[in-house]
């Protein structure tokens, strides 16, 4: 064990393990996960080679004959609860994603929610058993979050009783489905649906790709993957050209729309319907920003507390760089937001099956709710999470930029989550439209409830910004609670904002879509602002259940840093609406200097709460025992270059080109 990371840990405040409680969700579920990961840890199975030294078709290979163990290995252990098969995967996999990724993600969980009692009962045994492996084929070359313009058609054709698929333009093809490429044989294709000459729009239809025997693609299906990637390397995103495809009128999922054998559309008791695998899909992102936020932290603290460098005091021993200010101000907020990120992340899952259950009643109040919240926190974290990772990585010097640190592929499988299950921005503005929606319900009088109700508050108050200007603020900055007002106050005021700009525009004579257009920077600011607000309030309401006065300390700490580093980042915001003074926001910045040096002894202890085991972690400056620069040597001398002492191209060009010269 390196000495400073033994003296870092001895220094610690509170029970490390008590916490990581907390962040499981109890002790038993801890214990639970442990013992699975010692399940994966302790499996010849799962060893593996360094995809970091292996080629693409390798990495994919790999992938492919670890997912094949994992299926085996959860039904030999009778592994069968969706967290704690989340659990295994997640150790098996490492910083990298399973080849059959979507057919557990998306393709099962939209059999279960899509299809009617009769096509469950066939599909699902076959899903279930492997026999059919799917993915999820919606995104095409020309269109991606912009659903409606989706050119795929399926017509059907009465006469048959079949429908008839087809990719009428080269926008048309399928294009990044996970598992597309080569592994799958069937995929849910999202169509545009026709019959009877009237269009009825998106519908999924199963799609037999690759002969369930032979695996050979089948008649009028071109399919393939698309390339190399930024990351990802183990996963063969593919397109999918359907050339006149006929599939039984039974493939098209039927639970709650569906064409009768003679043509007739019955459509679905509400169109949001579809959007409950999305749904669940972001909630679950929300989570994993969360996770890969909590790895890079972990790396980064660590190396940091090992690291030693220059001096602070001239003639003294080089200090760990954790001992800096400015590499605290860098990491210490970001931990802060591994902690705000993880209570989110439980917070949406919580709601994410309080709300299925009212819908498999059939009660849809909830869902435009569900969808705005998840929609706005899916892209709100992943922009976070994104820049976070980055400087840790940087934080890290020039080390970080080693594969071995594991900051590049913690962040090239971290980042397509901006842009896939809906493209962040388009995602902001889907909130947007739910938070305007809610403020106009507001102004006409009506009570709102969930977690859109302050912008009944903001009625009663008549917030105005340019009103509220000359009121002095009434705010301690030092209560969280007030922080948590302040941060609602903001979001009311900016949604007001962006629906006070679509008004302008509108009596400019401008149309709806040209006035949202002219506004849609505002109302981005109102979803962020939105977002931002639901996290600190649930990271305050996090720690009235916390009953351990030491962990409830150093996590008030962390909650009063992730608010106030979110409002000097914020301040212009703050400062116009007077939510904050001038003076407050500069007594902001000399308590966050407290905060960090408050937070210092800790910071190790805080990392090592999130439990993350180096097999997972996976990174050599991450390490648990801090023993950082030995096996960093140890792991560059099995790069495949060094096989040799002398490389074949000395011979083929560089000596040759002696004699030339």
């Amino acid at each position: 064990m390196n000495p400073d990371i033994a003296r870092e840990r001895q220094d610690a405040s509170f029970d490390v393990e008590k916490l990581t409680y907390i962040l499981d969700g109890g002790p038993e579920k801890t214990r639970r996960r442990r013992e699975i990961e010692s399940l994966v840890f302790s499996d010849p199975d799962f060893n593996e080679e360094d995809p970091n030294f292996l080629s693409r078709s390798e990495r994919y290979d790999q992938a492919v004959r670890k997912s094949a163990q994992m299926v085996l290995k959860l039904r030999e252990y009778g592994i069968a609860d969706p967290e704690e098969i989340y659990y295994y995967k997640r150790m098996a996999q490492g910083n990298h994603h399973e080849a059959l990724g979507l057919h557990f993600t998306m393709f099962l969980p939209s059999l279960r929610s899509l299809c009617d009692p009769q096509q469950a009962k066939k599909w699902l045994s076959l899903a279930e058993s492997f026999q059919a492996v799917g993915t999820y084929a919606q995104t095409e070359l020309g269109h991606g979050t912009h659903l409606r313009g989706l050119e795929t058609t399926a017509t059907y054709d009465p006469a048959t009783q079949e429908f008839v698929l087809n990719s009428p333009t080269v926008s048309s093809i399928k294009w990044w489905p996970g598992g597309l490429g080569k592994t799958s044989n069937h995929a849910i294709v999202l169509a545009q649906l026709y019959s009877l000459g009237n269009r009825h729009g998106l519908h999924a239809f199963i799609v037999p790709i690759r002969d369930m025997t032979t695996h050979e693609p089948l008649p009028g299906i071109v399919v393939g993957d698309i390339g190399p990637k930024f990351g990802f390397n183990e996963v063969d995103n593919g397109f999918l050209k359907l050339e006149n495809v006929r599939i039984p009128r039974e493939n098209m999922l039927m639970k709650y729309s569906k064409v009768e054998p003679d043509g007739t559309y019955v459509k679905p008791p509400s169109s949001k319907l579809t959007y409950g695998t999305m749904v669940f899909v972001r909630s679950m992102i929300v989570g994993e920003s969360a996770r890969a936020l909590s790895k890079s932290c972990t790396i980064a603290i660590r190396y940091s507390a090992v690291r030693h460098q220059s001096e602070i005091r001239p003639g003294e021993p080089e200090p760990q760089i954790l001992d800096y200010q400015t590499q605290q101000y860098k990491l210490f907020p970001l931990l802060a937001m591994a902690y705000a990120f993880t209570f989110v992340g439980q917070y949406m899952t919580e709601i994410y099956h309080r709300i299925s259950d009212d819908i498999n009643q059939g009660d849809f109040s909830q869902l435009p709710e569900l969808h705005a919240l998840s929609a706005g926190l899916k892209a709100f974290t992943t922009w976070e999470t994104n820049s976070a990772i980055e400087v840790c990585r940087m934080s890290c010097g020039g080390h970080g930029y080693s594969r071995s640190s594991a900051l590049p592929d913690i962040y090239v499988e971290f980042t397509p989550t901006c842009t896939y299950e809906g493209e962040n921005t388009v995602m902001m503005l889907q909130t947007a439209r739910y938070l305007v929606k809610s403020y106009r319900q507001a102004k006409a009088g009506q009570q709102l409830s969930g977690i859109v109700s302050y912008l009944n508050e903001s009625q009663d108050r008549r917030v105005q910004p340019h009103a509220v200007a000359a009121r002095p603020p009434v705010v301690d900055i030092n209560d969280l609670s007030s922080l948590v007002e302040v941060y609602k106050q903001r979001a009311a005021i900016l949604v007001e904002m962006a629906a006070k700009s679509i008004q302008q525009e509108l009596q400019r004579r401008k149309s709806q879509e040209d006035a949202w257009n002219n506004s849609a920077i505002d109302l981005v600011r109102a979803s962020d602002a939105h977002c931002h607000y639901v996290v600190v309030k649930v990271f305050n309401d996090k720690l009235k259940g916390v009953g351990d006065t030491a962990i409830h300390s150093v996590l008030s700490t962390l909650a009063l840093l992730y608010a106030m580093h979110g409002i000097t980042k914020n301040s212009g915001d703050f400062l116009l609406a007077a939510l904050v003074s001038v003076p407050q926001v500069l007594q902001i910045s000399v308590r966050m200097k407290e905060l960090l040096s408050q937070l210092r002894p800790n910071v190790v202890a805080l990392v090592d709460a999130f439990d993350i085991h180096d097999k997972k972690l996976n990174s050599v400056l991450g390490r648990y025992d801090g023993n950082v620069y030995e096996h960093m040597f140890e792991w560059a001398r099995r790069s495949p270059l060094n096989a040799t002492e002398v490389h074949e191209s000395f011979q083929k060009y560089l000596k040759p080109l002696r004699s030339k010269l």
